[in-house]
């Protein structure tokens, strides 16, 4: 199986994972609902934590494309700038997917029934919404063939960064959620999925 299909058959495996996680964090619409502070921390931190992973894991293949085909045979589309754009601009699509699916799940989750909790779920709303269109605004500019090297490497350098920002604002958006409201702190620290969360980020 050639690297480029067996990485896309990988991506799009793992945001159906990703969707049923999210979907079973989630089961149970609460958007425009005030909720127990504890569960919609359960809920917005396993959404939160199961895009994340993927996201790494898409980031990770874009960085690292497979050079080898299944027998050993060297594939090197990969490392062409055809090659290349095509790998970015399909884990761009399966991010978008992603991301859009944790839109959805953090809107599910409803707002904390803590002091802050409105803004607290505003924020944390604002953040996914924020990443979803910056994502997509990185895809559309992948659609334009590049007229030089130079601009095609600016295309995909600006693509994989776009990835990488959102990586690296989604658990501190989380923790500057609960800084102002000890309710919501207390429920953060106390979900095992905000734990898994926390424990992820500083293994990294």
């Amino acid at each position: 199986m050639r690297p480029l299909l067996a990485y896309t058959i990988a991506i799009v495996a793992g945001v159906v994972v990703l969707t049923a996680v999210v979907a079973l964090v989630g089961y149970r619409d609460k958007s425009g609902e005030t909720v127990p502070a504890s569960a919609w921390a359960q809920s917005v931190c396993g959404a939160v934590g199961t895009w994340r992973g993927e996201m790494e894991a898409i980031v990770r293949d874009v960085r690292n494309p497979p050079s080898r085909g299944s027998l050993g045979v060297e594939e090197p589309q990969s490392e062409t700038p055809q090659g290349r754009t095509e790998l970015v601009r399909t884990g761009l699509e399966s991010g978008v997917r992603a991301t859009k699916t944790l839109v959805e799940g953090i809107e599910n989750a409803g707002t904390p029934d803590s002091p802050q909790g409105g803004q607290a779920a505003g924020q944390v709303s604002d953040w996914a919404t924020a990443s979803r269109d910056s994502l997509e605004k990185a895809q559309d500019a992948l659609q334009h063939e590049a007229p030089t090297l130079e601009t095609a490497l600016k295309q995909l350098t600006g693509a994989v960064g776009a990835m990488t920002s959102t990586l690296t604002s989604g658990v501190k958006t989380i923790a500057g959620a609960a800084t102002a409201d000890p309710q919501l702190a207390a429920a953060f620290r106390n979900s095992s999925t905000c734990q898994q969360l926390r424990e992820e980020q500083t293994s990294t």
